[in-house]
C-alpha cells in the first residue's frame, strides 16, 4: 500500500514538473526558429531549421544593453536593500520583547490585504513629490519595504533559540556582534530563498516601470519587450529570442543561491 502510494505521488510530480517544462522548453526552442514556421502545422516542437538569427537580430535593432544596465542596477540594489531591510526587521520583531512591535507587525500585516492596484497612486504621489518620477531610484525605493520578506525572516528568528542570544550577551557580545555574527549566518538559506524570489519580482516587474519612467534610455527590459508588440502586429521571433535572454540572468541567480538552501537543509538535518 505504502509503495503504491509512493508511486502514485511521484507519477503525480512528474505530471506537474512535465506541465510547467513543456511550454518553457517550447519557448526556449522557438527562439532558434525563423519567423515563417512559427506558425507551420502540425506545430513542432524541435525547430526544423535551427537559427540564431532572431537573437542577432536583437542585439542589433535593440539598445540591449541599456536595458539590462537599467534593469540590472534596479534589480541588484533592490534586492540588496530588500534582504537587509527585511532580515533586520524580521528579526526585530521576532527576538525583541516590546508590545508596541506585535502593533508594528499587525498593521504590516493589514497591508496585505489591500490590492497593489490601491497601493500606486499614493506611492506614485510620494515619488513625484520627491522627484523621483523618471527615475531609476524611482523604481527601487517603493520596493524595498516587501512584507513578504519580513514575515519569512521573522518566522525563521523565532525557531533560533533565546538561549543563544542569551549566551552571547554574557560572553559580552553587543547586539550588533549578535545579528552580524551569529544571527545572520544562521539566517543565510532563508536570505537565499528570499534573494531568489526579490530578484525574480523586480527583474520582471512591468507595471510600476511603465508607470514611472518615460524617458526610453531609462526603460527596463521588460518596457523593452512591450515595444515589440506593435499595434497591429507582433514580431514573434525577436520577441521570443528577446523573452529567453531575459530569462537568463533569474536561471543564473538561482544556480548560485540554491547551494545555500540545499546546504542550510543539509545543516538543519545534522543538528
Amino acid at each position: 500500500m505504502k509503495m503504491t502510494k509512493k508511486i502514485l505521488i511521484n507519477v503525480l510530480a512528474l505530471v506537474v514538473a512535465i506541465s510547467f517544462i513543456i511550454p518553457v522548453l517550447w519557448l526556449v526552442l522557438s527562439a532558434f526558429k525563423p519567423g515563417d514556421e512559427l506558425f507551420d502545422y502540425p506545430i513542432t516542437l524541435l525547430p526544423r531549421t535551427f537559427t540564431f538569427e532572431n537573437f542577432i537580430r536583437v542585439w542589433n535593432e535593440m539598445d540591449f544593453i541599456t536595458y539590462i544596465k537599467n534593469t540590472g542596477f534596479v534589480t541588484v540594489t533592490a534586492t540588496i536593500l530588500t534582504v537587509a531591510i527585511s532580515t533586520m526587521c524580521g528579526y526585530a520583531l521576532a527576538k525583541y520583547k516590546y508590545k508596541w512591535l506585535n502593533v508594528v507587525f499587525v498593521c504590516l500585516l493589514a497591508t496585505t490585504m489591500l490590492p497593489t492596484e490601491v497601493l500606486m497612486a499614493p506611492s506614485f504621489e510620494v515619488i513625484l513629490r520627491l522627484g523621483l518620477y523618471n527615475s531609476l531610484a524611482g523604481l527601487i525605493i517603493p520596493t524595498l519595504g516587501t512584507l513578504t520578506g519580513v514575515f519569512m525572516m521573522r518566522q525563521f528568528f523565532i525557531t533560533v533559540p533565546n538561549e543563544l542570544l542569551e549566551a552571547a550577551r554574557m560572553d559580552g557580545a553587543n547586539e550588533f556582534r549578535i545579528f552580524t555574527r551569529l544571527m545572520v549566518p544562521l539566517a543565510v538559506p532563508v536570505m537565499a530563498i528570499l534573494t531568489i524570489f526579490s530578484f525574480r519580482w523586480r527583474w520582471n516587474d512591468y507595471i510600476w516601470p511603465l508607470i514611472v519612467i518615460d524617458d526610453p534610455s531609462k526603460y527596463t527590459l521588460q518596457l523593452a519587450l512591450r515595444n515589440l508588440v506593435g499595434q497591429m502586429a507582433i514580431d514573434w521571433s525577436t520577441l521570443l529570442a528577446a523573452s529567453v535572454i531575459s530569462m537568463m540572468p533569474i536561471v543564473i541567480v538561482f544556480m548560485i543561491f540554491q547551494k545555500y538552501i540545499m546546504n542550510g537543509f543539509m545543516s538543519s538535518g545534522l543538528k
